[in-house]
């Protein structure tokens, strides 16, 4: 299995709740086992720049490709990314 986790920050602090409605489109996707979109509570007194956490789980290195190369997640990449800032990935064996 596979963990699939993506930290996003949004340029405008107005458009957080909308880029996490986009985001949560992705979870549409059949090639997740699971997928989640949630906001950080910013509880970490180092870190704050974080606005949004994507957490996916994947049966393989193949649904995750699958998941990438859905419409879905093109569609919803062309839509958040001139609204966020940061996005920074990591793929975890589990």
């Amino acid at each position: 299995m596979l963990r699939h986790i993506v930290f996003f920050s949004v340029k405008e602090s107005e458009n957080v709740e909308r880029v996490q409605e986009l985001l949560s489109q992705l979870s549409k996707i059949p090639a997740a086992r699971h997928l989640e979109v949630r906001r950080n509570i910013r509880k970490d007194q180092l870190s704050s720049e974080v606005d949004l956490v994507v957490y996916g789980e994947f049966e393989d290195e193949a649904a995750l490709e699958a998941y990438k190369a859905h419409p879905i997640y093109a569609e919803t990449t062309r839509l958040v990314r001139p609204l966020r800032e940061l996005r920074i990935a990591a793929d975890v064996r589990a």
